[in-house]
């Protein structure tokens, strides 16, 4: 690793912890663990999707970190509604964020079956979104079952695109292996 490589710590505690059975964060958990993780030295901190529930929109009322960037989580808008309309895309730019991860299908399979859109479309979704964020950090969560190594970010506009392995915990380790 050269000097001016560095690895950035992105925590989804808050997220991706909230949704394990049986747990069901408060407004004051999240403001405790957000706080603990931002002492920990996180570099991004994602604190869930914004207008899902009203824990969530009250969370992202105001920034909740000192130090690492505060991360709202969302979908990329819908398809056959403009960005400007999609609630959740409006929600993402009402929060009080640093930066934002827009999670968008990656698998064709996906694409025609969960969004019930074709290939062109979903990435006209994707860079709408991205557009309608322009000012604020981004990253494009990309869901696929089939991901091709090496795990790095790749830029996209003023967007970072990061495959996501998270359903293929062994994928994922062999592909930091070769990094």
């Amino acid at each position: 690793m050269t000097a001016k490589e560095r690895i950035y710590l992105f925590d989804t505690t808050l997220r991706d912890g909230q949704q394990t059975p049986g747990i069901d964060f408060s407004v004051q958990d999240k403001i405790a663990i957000a706080a603990m993780l931002d002492d920990l030295g996180m570099d991004y901190i994602e604190g869930g999707y914004p207008g899902a529930n009203p824990t969530d929109t009250e969370f992202f009322s105001r920034k909740r970190t000192s130090r690492a960037s505060f991360v709202g989580f969302g979908m990329t808008k819908r398809p056959g509604v403009s960005a400007s309309n999609d609630p959740g895309v409006a929600a993402l730019l009402q929060a009080e964020t640093d930066a934002t991860c827009y999670v968008a299908k990656a698998w064709d399979y996906h694409v025609k079956v969960a969004l019930g859109t074709t290939n062109e479309e979903n990435l006209d979704c994707i860079k709408a979104a991205n557009i309608s964020s322009t000012g604020s950090r981004q990253t494009l969560n990309m869901h696929s079952n089939v991901l091709q190594p090496p795990m790095r970010q790749v830029p996209v506009g003023s967007c970072c695109v990061t495959p996501m392995a998270a359903r293929n915990p062994m994928r994922l380790r062999k592909s930091f292996r070769r990094l």
